[in-house]
């Protein structure tokens, strides 16, 4: 059949496309719920919308102009050539990234260019969703006081000059991946930028309203369990499809991702207990998290390259480092306590992926490495030599210039929209929320900075008391 052309391997193909629909149920369900049952219920309709609407409209800008930024022909050391994947031709012809190939020093190939056995419409697709879900997870800092209109004109200009830098730079063939830097399934693409460039984008929209920082209890914290069960299983394509192949990296990815973030989560548990006295839901979630995002940097690599006890390593690091930056230095830091970071991402995703990314330079083995790293003899520190120093550099060099170009963009495209609209909602909207912002709310219920109504509300009368 010409639908199944000599080079497709159907298993490889099944794996892309389960992985791709993973990763894509992480954002959509599952952050949607996760965001909308994790903050007070006057914000739990317009922290829902933030994460759906950015998923959309990645979606079209990816299909359109932003893919081959990220995976296309080199147009610079850091960028590709915009331009569509939507062709039929272009779909269907076998998946490359044509700015792969790794040369040696006197130009011969070192390794030849990736060529994944399945169509061109698989890889797009997967690299789709990992880009929707860096934007979800940027709107996370913002909850609960960004003007949506704002937010509607961020995600499309953020995609293209910052994301797709960082998608070329270390994944497409960039700079950074002929160099050498580990991140093969967005420990620095999608966690250091969505961590630094939500932390950022926080600064320039300003805090919520003081009554909301003080108090913000969960709405529902049986729905943000859910979203977070749909975020830790989807991970299991969003590192284990990152090998771009059914293969044996791509189970040790799977199965070194459950024990690193089980075990996260686990220690940030205990911290809990051991300085708070009881253990907290939402903390067990925010140590999931870490365990999730720390195991990322390699994915097809370091979960891949490492043994498994460096998982668990991993997981006791993530969840200890970023626990103690949010519960202690984050109260002890005056900037970190100006910036309203509602979710806390620059501690979830950002401290933490650095951490990944530096560890990953640590711990890399030598072997693993050359079953799948295009550059060969590539090894993690602790297996000593210069070759071991060098990776720890790279990964370090490599965290600092994503971190460098998020907050310099991120700070440009947040002045520029501010030109057009406010960044920030209207001061009724923000006492009000969701029923102001959107004209809809998510329960069925009165309260929290509601006028009474008895036509919404019942009762036998008005009542212009504000309750």
């Amino acid at each position: 059949s010409a639908t199944v052309p000599p080079w497709l391997n159907k298993g490889d193909n099944t794996w892309q496309m389960v992985s791709a629909t993973l990763v894509g149920i992480q954002s959509f369900p599952g952050l949607v719920i996760l965001y909308g049952g994790i903050v007070k219920k006057k914000w739990a309709v317009n922290s829902a919308f933030m994460a759906l609407y950015a998923f959309a409209a990645v979606i079209l800008c990816w299909s359109v102009w932003a893919y081959k930024m990220s995976f296309g022909e080199k147009l610079l050391p850091f960028w590709g050539k915009a331009g569509p994947a939507l062709g039929q031709s272009y779909l269907t012809g076998q998946a490359i990234l044509p700015a792969s190939t790794h040369y040696y020093r006197n130009n011969t190939v070192e390794t030849a260019m990736a060529a994944p056995l399945y169509p061109m419409a698989s890889m797009v697709w997967f690299q789709c969703v990992f880009a929707a879900i860096a934007l979800v997870l940027i709107a996370g800092s913002l909850l609960g006081r960004m003007n949506i209109k704002a937010w509607m004109i961020f995600v499309p200009l953020w995609l293209t000059f910052s994301y797709t830098v960082g998608a070329f730079s270390l994944w497409g063939g960039g700079f950074l991946f002929q160099w050498g830097v580990i991140d093969y399934s967005g420990g620095y693409v999608i966690h250091v930028s969505a961590g630094f460039a939500g932390f950022t984008t926080a600064f320039w929209v300003g805090p919520r309203r003081k009554a909301d920082r003080e108090r913000f209890p969960p709405n529902n914290v049986m729905l943000m369990l859910a979203g977070a069960g749909l975020l830790w299983m989807g991970w299991a394509g969003f590192n284990g499809g990152d090998p771009y192949s059914a293969n044996i990296d791509s189970s040790m990815a799977v199965l070194n991702t459950h024990i690193c973030t089980a075990t996260s989560l686990l220690v940030w548990i205990c911290l809990d207990v051991l300085f708070f006295g009881k253990p907290s839901v939402i903390g067990a979630v925010q140590g999931m998290i870490t365990g999730l995002v720390c195991i990322t940097p390699g994915a097809g690599n370091f979960a891949g390259v490492v043994q498994g006890w460096a998982a668990i390593v991993m997981g006791v690091l993530s969840g200890s480092v970023p626990w103690y930056t949010m519960m202690v230095l984050h109260r002890k830091s005056t900037l970190l306590q100006k910036v309203d970071d509602t979710l806390g991402v620059i501690h979830t995703h950002g401290v933490t992926g650095v951490l990944g990314g530096v560890l990953t330079g640590l711990f890399a083995e030598p072997f693993l490495c050359n079953l799948f790293l295009p550059v060969t003899n590539s090894q993690g520190s602790i297996y000593g030599g210069g070759v071991g120093g060098m990776q720890l550099v790279k990964q370090i060099a490599g965290a600092g210039f994503i971190i460098g170009w998020n907050v310099v963009v991120t700070s440009i495209i947040c002045l520029l929209i501010r030109l057009v609209v406010p960044l920030r909602m209207a001061e009724e909207e923000l006492s009000v929320g969701d029923d102001a912002a959107h004209g809809e709310e998510a329960y069925a219920l009165w309260g929290d900075g509601e006028l009474y109504d008895s036509t919404k509300h019942g009762g036998s009368s008005a009542d212009p008391t504000i309750h």
